[in-house]
């Protein structure tokens, strides 16, 4: 019979050696085919058997190792709470936790806090650690503490069992923890780091993440601030420097309590990513303590974050009796975020010969968790109404001559909140010589029933049909209108956008049944759609069709690097390998920004640092900010000709007249060591530009030396000549010109979100004086705009993955911010090919 044998090195394998015994018995020699087959059925039994053992030693090795693995591997649970003891009076020593006192505090409350304990199938290992107490009342302390638990998964749900009855428990003689107050944070592993501060009376004390600014902040870590202030105090913290993981690429936060417990129920605000300095972070606590979690991945590092904070006395009121023909009111400490667990009552009184109506410059109370109207959480009421919705400008009128405003916020999620000021009016005539919007707001006559939306709550286009009974004014010959009977302009009508509010200017001008629509208009039997086959001139049929698809190039589809093209639209830079050689996903490294918030612009508002890295200022020697510019590479600009045209005999296309700041915001302070500045080295501009017409009015400036990147500057992206901006599509312009039409220049940098406009429409508004290079952005009621001083500044679109492209360059309008007057703009995708043949990108 073959032997068994153990080879050196190998372990023994019950099912190999067994393999090797069935070719052996095979093979034998058939002497006495009598014996052998009596012999045959004996070894099927021996096989059979083997096999068997075989199969149950592989099994019970498999549920070993999925017992001591898997079922037993350890998983990490902390709990938090707060417990009140009675009987003990708060001293000094308490803030140091080195102290004995402290120790023997600590361990106290360990011995109350055992909950292992209540369960009952084995002991879990745990970690009390105790947070800094502090005065509860006379003969008490509050001691807030947190446990971790380090337990297999198969017990998680005995230790929450163990954790509901423990909530439920007296613990004799020393009070109980209060309700809801004693919860689950967390279920990951991390690693602590715990600081407790105190604050001195007229000081300012500093803290920062670990390793701040020198290094960043470490994965995988909760680290902790306790801070408290003396009794009857409240604190006030404000964080100067904020800059942790983007909050759409990880799972880095911060969070702020009202307690020193983190509780859900007391979190003030939840923070990630990065605030620039003009962003107010400051937050009051209600009572004499706060925490500060910052909680981290195992991604991404970033520095961190560096706050201040100091104690001052806690507010006794809030409201009062305001008297008067007109006033200004806030929250508490607007513009910081107000206090929780706050009620405030103003009870305001205007002549009694007239009325009083409250208008709200800025109202933030939006709770990230509540997005009805009922606004169960914070709140103002006004004549039993409540609001919460952030809002601006909106006007609420009381019919007497006295109101009451309320403001509610409750133990958790606070906001900036409102400003607010009150006027007293006339009942018979509340906007003397305007028109008066239902909403209390006033507007100038002449803008009723003209087709635009004035009154915030579209009043001012209510009732203008012929056919009503109340219509003072009807739709002019070159208005349409729509089914609720408001006028809008002959030229929206199909243009893709709502602007009814009905959709009634859109309709009939889609295609026939079972038809498709190509983007130029045209109409082609839906069969032909994702055919392979561009049926639309345009081959819009076969630019959303799934997954990317080889075909052959026409003018409309992308052009890989190795000549092949994809019928996808606009497929670069979008995440995905479209091409076969990956060519659409090169050079990305352009229009992402890490800041967390979001020519000529009038109706715009103040940019934050780092919003648009891409933003460049053209100075000019002795003139100052002349014209702006877009950063497409380390040391390339673009922007438009028409800057470079001779003016009052000045070569304005001389490169040494010219200096570039990149990373600026301000212009009063270039001097800011995040700005760049930088000479040109040359300036090429379109050998087509007509400084006539403005057609090919583009220009590439060469910096004297390349720029360093960083969270303030960046490259925008450079879309492909077969790119689309679709009409309708939301687009953001930026620059330093002109606020107003006649007014200076801005300070600061200034942005404003604008559409596309149809080609077509625009030729209607202004004839003879489009080219394909130029496109059509604005907002056709007026009042956003680009204007002098805007000129070669970036128009910027918004595409997959927030990634930003350059869809055009300010170049000309009629006026600013006027009404059917859009900005024109250089189309970028049209002189894609010169720009590569100059830059090289």
């Amino acid at each position: 019979m073959t032997s068994l044998k153990k080879h050196s090195g190998i372990s023994w394998n019950w099912c190999h050696d067994m393999n090797g015994l069935e070719e052996g018995v095979e093979f034998l020699p058939t002497m006495n085919t009598k014996k052998l087959e009596k012999r045959g059925p004996k070894r099927w039994i021996v096989v059979v058997i083997v096999v068997s053992i075989c199969l149950l030693l592989s099994l019970l090795v498999g549920l070993l190792v999925w017992h001591f693995k898997y079922r037993a591997v350890l998983v990490q649970k902390p709990y938090n709470g707060h417990m009140r003891l009675i009987g003990s009076r708060f001293i000094d020593a308490y803030e140091n936790s080195s102290s004995p006192e402290f120790a023997a505090l600590a361990k106290n409350a360990k011995n109350m806090v055992r909950i292992e304990s209540c369960i009952s199938n084995g002991k879990l290992g745990s970690n009390l650690s105790l947070f800094v107490p502090f005065p509860h009342s006379e003969g008490s302390v509050i001691a807030y503490f947190m446990s971790m638990f380090s337990v297999p998964k198969y017990k998680l749900d005995a230790l929450d069992n163990a954790i509901a009855n423990f909530r439920s428990l007296n613990l004799a003689g020393l009070g109980k923890l209060r309700k809801q107050e004693f919860q689950v944070e967390s279920l990951t592993a991390f690693r602590n780091c715990k600081y407790a501060l105190h604050a001195k009376e007229g000081k300012v004390i500093s803290f920062t993440t670990p390793g701040f600014p020198n290094s960043h902040y470490p994965p995988n870590m909760r680290c902790f601030w306790a801070l408290r202030a003396d009794a009857n105090m409240v604190i006030s913290l404000t964080f100067t420097t904020f800059e942790i993981e983007p909050c759409h690429l990880g799972e880095d936060f911060v969070k702020v309590y009202n307690s020193l417990s983190p509780v859900e129920e007391r979190s003030l605000v939840k923070l990630c990513g990065s605030f620039d300095i003009s962003y107010n972070l400051t937050f009051i606590s209600s009572q004499n303590v706060l925490l500060v979690m910052l909680s981290t991945d195992a991604r991404g590092r970033f520095p961190g974050f560096k706050a201040e904070f100091f104690q001052m006395p806690k507010m006794t009121s809030c409201g009062g009796v305001l008297k008067g023909v007109s006033g200004n009111f806030t929250t508490p400490y607007y513009p910081a975020f107000y206090p929780p667990n706050l009620d405030c009552v103003w009870n305001i009184e205007v002549p009694e010969d007239k009325n009083v109506k409250i208008r709200f410059n800025e109202f933030y109370l939006e709770d990230p968790g509540d997005a009805s109207n009922s606004c169960p959480k914070d709140y103002v009421e006004i004549n039993g109404v409540k609001y919460c919705q952030p809002s601006k400008g909106f006007v609420v009128m009381s019919k007497t001559n006295r109101i009451t405003v309320r403001f509610h916020s409750d133990s958790s999620h606070v906001d900036n909140g409102f400003s607010a000021e009150y006027l007293s009016f006339d009942s018979n005539d509340p906007c003397p010589g305007k028109f008066t919007c239902k909403s209390g707001r006033c507007i100038k006559k002449e803008l009723r029933c003209d087709g635009w939306f004035d009154c915030p709550d579209a009043s001012d286009e209510r009732n203008c049909s012929k056919f009503s009974l109340l219509a003072l004014f009807d739709c002019t010959k070159n208005q349409f209108r729509c089914h609720n009977n408001w006028c809008k302009p002959k030229y929206w009508l199909c243009d893709t956008v709502d602007d009814c509010g009905d959709n009634s200017d859109e309709l009939q001008c889609g295609c026939p049944p079972d038809s498709f629509k190509c983007s130029n208009g045209n109409c082609i039997p839906m069969r032909q759609k994702c055919d392979g086959k561009a049926d639309c001139k345009d081959g819009s049929d076969e630019g959303e069709c799934g997954s990317a698809a080889t075909v052959s190039c026409q003018a409309y589809t992308y052009k890989c690097r190795n000549n092949m093209c994809v019928n996808k639209r606009n497929p670069e830079c979008d995440g995905a390998a479209d091409c076969s050689d990956n060519s659409d996903e090169e050079n990305c490294n352009c229009g992402l920004r890490e800041y967390s918030k979001q020519s000529r612009i009038v109706g715009g508002m103040d940019s934050n640092l780092g919003e648009w890295p891409w933003q460049v200022s053209l100075h000019v020697k002795s003139e100052g900010h002349v014209c702006g510019a877009s950063l497409i590479s380390n040391k390339w600009l673009i922007t438009a000709a028409h800057c470079f045209v001779e003016k009052n005999y000045i070569k304005y296309n001389e490169p040494s007249l010219w200096t570039a700041y990149m990373g600026l915001l301000d212009q009063q302070n270039r001097s800011n060591s995040l700005v760049q500045k930088r000479a040109i080295k040359r300036i090429i501009s379109h050998p087509h530009f007509n400084d006539f017409t403005y057609d090919f009015d583009i220009a590439v400036m060469e910096l004297a030396s390349p720029v360093t990147f960083s969270k303030e500057i960046r490259a925008i992206c450079l879309p492909d000549a077969t790119h689309e901006f679709p009409t309708g599509k939301n687009i953001w312009v930026t620059g330093w010109g002109r606020t107003e039409e006649t007014g200076p220049g801005a300070r600061i940098l200034q942005k404003a979100e604008i559409r596309v406009i149809n080609q077509t429409m625009c030729e209607s508004l202004l004839p003879n004086q489009l080219t394909a290079q130029m496109m059509c952005v604005g907002v056709l009621t007026g009042g956003i705009d680009a204007c002098q001083g805007d000129s070669g500044g970036p128009l910027a679109s918004i595409e997959v993955n927030n990634r930003m492209f350059l869809a055009g360059i300010v170049s000309w309008g009629d006026g600013c911010a006027r009404r059917n007057k859009p900005g024109v703009y250089t189309r970028v995708t049209k002189l894609r090919t010169w720009i590569k043949q100059k830059t090289g990108l």
